[in-house]
């Protein structure tokens, strides 16, 4: 489908979370997943560049803005503050404006990071850290009754945990997912008729599923549920002449080990914990900490999830103070600590400028930095081989001084977390794989030149591309670049220069009071918290 001068006037982003390349590119080789196979022939494709780290509350945000997280300013499922404490990141820190904020009429699902719900023009279901669908992840607000009435409990994830050693079952809960996330786009579909110029909908359920799963038999029943649904939007975008791009935020691979990137600088001199004293003392003293505590709970059926998830945050913070253990900053000595993992690979110099009790001068800083790099670079496996990759974060995120000092991400099967645990490195039970950098970007319509291959596509890429294939300006501060080897050479895309445009974020003041427990319990049994 390719060769039209004409290009579209609207356009469908079709996103499947955690989507690696090397598996869509196999199975659509053997014949086993038809309509990507379709995807490839008839229209441009490739890997995809994911963000660093390779995570999905940076990627989408970066997919949908065409900048990178430094502009967007979201770096992870929490924002740390200057007391280290943290609230979870919501569509209100989006700092730039995204392609349902730029395009309209535009009808967003299921889109990571939108909670809460954006007054577009068009419609909004809210998708990852959505803590409940009892107000704000529908807009307009009709659309919430309309859910209820044609989707009866529908749900935005799953309680991961209760799933850890039923993987049948989490199978099962996993498609029940996908079907009622497929009846949503179908509502969504028809609210929108023909008048619409953006669709942007993502299926999670493959990074989900991915997580728990990595057994090729099972994942190829799974891909080819994701295949029918492609079958489907690829007829949907036909009958309204839309460009389709099928995307995802980032790829997916087996596991073998959790590196525990804050034992490796305490174990360096750089992270203290605090001195067992006083209530902490004692209960050392007696053998009490948080393992024997939640292995004793396990024993009577009590997850720790579930005891998190039941308790006010307050109250399992103020306990959790006091218990010694692995869990994730709470025995942290900020008073001595010069640097610290934070979320998903984020490390901090605990500097005087950016923390209320920083001990390090902001002049240290690019000694620091280079130090601890080859200190983390250095460490390695039984082997010899190295254990993590550390990059600059300003390098990775030049705009903004606030962003990460370092981000540091495993090496090949090893996964880095912030955990303060006893041992540098730990079983991955129950998790089988995580996510790798390298994505998919498929795209088809009447500009799209068939059988073309993206090479060096990256996440920011795909606005500004989209923008530009359907004949709209990019903003000027875009990251990315067009993808002009997707675009058929006769195509008035092809032939048109980049049009530039400025735009601006109205920006809400309104904080988000709401209650993120079940967000960070769904995130723990993701392994993406701790």
């Amino acid at each position: 489908m390719s060769g039209s001068t004409t290009p579209s006037e609207r356009a469908f982003v079709l996103g499947l979370d955690g989507v690696p390349w090397r598996l869509i590119e196999q199975w659509s080789d053997e014949g086993e997943l038809p309509n990507f196979a379709r995807m490839r022939e008839e229209g441009a494709s490739g890997t995809l560049e994911s963000t660093r780290p390779p995570t999905t509350p940076l990627a989408w945000p970066s997919i949908a803005t065409g900048v990178w997280p430094d502009k967007h300013g979201i770096y992870g499922f929490q924002n740390l503050s200057s007391e280290y404490s943290h609230e979870m990141y919501t569509s209100r820190d989006l700092q730039q404006p995204a392609l349902w904020e730029q395009l309209g009429p535009a009808h967003v699902g299921n889109v990571p990071m939108t909670y809460p719900a954006t007054e577009v023009d068009g419609s909004m279901v809210t998708g990852m850290m959505t803590p409940s669908t009892d107000r704000e992840f529908a807009h307009p607000p009709d659309l919430q009754d309309e859910i209820d009435s044609r989707i009866p409990d529908y749900e935005i994830s799953l309680d991961y945990p209760e799933y850890a050693d039923r993987l049948d079952d989490f199978e099962v809960a996993v498609d029940e997912m996908l079907a009622k996330r497929r009846e949503l786009l179908q509502v969504q579909m028809d609210r929108a008729g023909d008048d619409w110029q953006l669709f942007f909908f993502v299926f999670t359920a493959p990074d989900r599923f991915q997580h728990l799963i990595w057994d090729e038999d099972r994942l190829l029943a799974h891909y080819k549920k994701l295949d029918a649904i492609l079958g489907e939007v690829i007829e949907y975008t036909d009958d309204h002449d839309a460009d389709l791009y099928v995307v995802s935020d980032h790829g997916f691979g087996p596991i073998e080990e959790l590196v525990y990137v804050n034992r490796i600088l305490e174990n360096e001199g750089y992270l203290f914990r605090r001195e067992d004293d006083g209530t902490r003392g004692a209960l050392a003293s007696l053998g009490i900490s948080k393992d024997s505590i939640t292995g004793a709970l396990n024993r009577v059926g009590i997850t720790e999830e579930t005891l998190v998830r039941s308790l006010p945050r307050r109250l399992v913070d103020s306990v959790a103070e006091q218990i010694p253990g692995d869990h994730a900053l709470y025995d942290v000595d900020f008073d001595r600590t010069v640097a610290f993992i934070h979320d998903t690979g984020n490390c901090y110099i605990n500097d005087t400028d950016r923390f209320d009790d920083g001990v390090v001068s902001p002049a240290e800083i690019p000694e620091l930095k280079a130090d601890i790099t080859a200190a983390l670079e250095s460490a390695t496996d039984a082997d010899g081989e190295p254990l993590l990759e550390v990059h600059d974060g300003d390098e990775l995120f030049p705009t903004d001084e606030e962003s990460p000092d370092l981000v540091v991400t495993g090496q090949g099967t090893y996964e880095a977390r912030s955990t303060v645990a006893e041992e540098v490195l730990g079983d991955t039970e129950p998790y089988d794989a995580s996510h790798r950098s390298e994505g998919i970007v498929l795209c088809r319509g009447p500009s799209i030149d068939a059988g073309a291959t993206l090479r060096g596509a990256r996440v920011v890429d795909v606005a500004p591309t989209l923008l530009h294939g359907i004949g709209e300006p990019v903003p000027e501060n875009a990251d990315g670049r067009v993808l002009f080897d997707a675009f058929a050479e006769e195509a008035t895309p092809a032939m048109t220069k980049v049009d530039r445009t400025t735009v601006t974020k109205t920006r809400s003041d309104e904080e988000v009071d709401e209650d993120f427990d079940d967000v960070e319990d769904r995130l723990k049994g993701l392994g993406y918290m701790e």
